[in-house]
């Protein structure tokens, strides 16, 4: 397999909290990698040193080869590496069509405006958004807001995904859902690094799983493997029998 994504001792503080520290691990190109951790572990930092909202202290981060330690977000994002976000951003005065749009405009390929159109008709279409094109942004429900934060970034072409916390305040419905949208986008090719606080669906989602704690990296491996460890029980499962009925569950 070839690696897609590699994070080599990466580094940032936030005065004096380390919010990450000297932080590695890589992504195969293809696999959906899993993010966990206690609130306040830097997940989220992480994910704005990969795609250059905020620059590194200290580490480096390649992306399909290239360095591209500190760029900024336009140019990570012409890479072909795009995120959503924990908070949903729509631009609410636009309709859904016209905020897949800028995705399309701004992604991978630097479309021009007729083709960027189509793309965020797929877009919106995969995600499950087909009837709500001319809808506005602000008129979605908090379920369609995550569809959209999607669409957006799959708009751009990515070829690794970049997804914080796409199932947060979904009912069981909407999840079951949103997680047949990402087993498909991993079927289209797309590389996923995900954050999760749902851990049945992490853990049934995930080739691997990255554990974070303070910054710094608790525990990888399988899914079964690291629900096993004794660290991460401790810091984040907090019961062995939930990491057994974890472990059952993916099984099943």
């Amino acid at each position: 397999m070839t690696t897609i994504l590699e994070v080599r001792d990466l580094g940032k503080s936030f005065g004096g909290v380390r919010a990450v520290d000297r932080l590695s691990f890589a992504i195969e190109e293809h696999a959906i990698l899993g993010l966990i951790g206690p609130n306040g572990a830097g997940k989220s930092t992480l994910f704005n040193l990969i795609n250059g909202v905020f620059t590194p202290d200290s580490g480096r981060v390649t992306f399909r080869g290239m360095d591209i330690t500190g760029a900024t977000p336009d140019v990570v994002a012409r890479h072909g590496l795009a995120r959503t976000h924990q908070i949903v951003q729509p631009l609410e005065a636009m309709t859904v069509l016209d905020n897949c749009t800028v995705g399309a405009c701004f992604g991978r390929q630097n479309l021009p405006r007729a083709r960027a159109l189509q793309a965020a008709r797929e877009a919106a279409v995969f995600v499950g958004l087909g009837d709500r094109l001319d809808s506005p942004a602000a008129q979605l429900t908090i379920a369609g807001k995550k569809r959209l934060e999607l669409a957006r970034a799959l708009a751009a072409q990515p070829l690794l995904l970049l997804l914080d916390e796409v199932l947060a305040g979904l009912n069981p419905t909407e999840v079951e859902r949103m997680i047949g949208v990402i087993r498909r986008l991993r079927e289209r090719g797309i590389t996923i690094l995900i954050i999760e606080h749902l851990m049945q669906a992490i853990m049934s989602l995930s080739d691997r799983i990255v554990v974070l704690n303070h910054g710094q990296k608790l525990a990888e491996g399988a899914p079964a493997e690291v629900a096993n460890t004794p660290a991460v029980i401790e810091a984040y499962l907090g019961d062995p029998a939930l990491a057994a009925e974890l472990v059952g569950k993916r099984r099943a």
